[in-house]
């Protein structure tokens, strides 16, 4: 997940959908042990409705902060 923040973040990739629109804060993430259970609740959320994608994020981060510096942080705890 780092990596992948890192690449939206920096533009890696400059035709992706979050290089193209400029997006780079992080206002959600969810954490998953298995690939297959992220992969299935990826499909769940992108198969909601534009509302209930804005009504999760105002539930984890009603102020829609870049939660980035708190995931990298939660990270180098981990690792100390």
């Amino acid at each position: 997940m780092v990596n992948r923040v890192f690449e939206h973040k920096n533009k890696v990739y400059p035709s992706s959908f979050t290089a193209r629109y400029n997006l780079s804060k992080l206002v959600y993430f969810e954490e998953y042990n298995s690939i297959e259970d992220a992969i299935f609740r990826e499909k769940q959320l992108k198969a909601g409705s534009r509302d209930k994608k804005v009504n999760l994020i105002n539930n984890f981060n009603p102020t829609w902060i870049d939660r980035s510096d708190s995931l990298f942080a939660s990270l180098r705890t981990r690792n100390e």
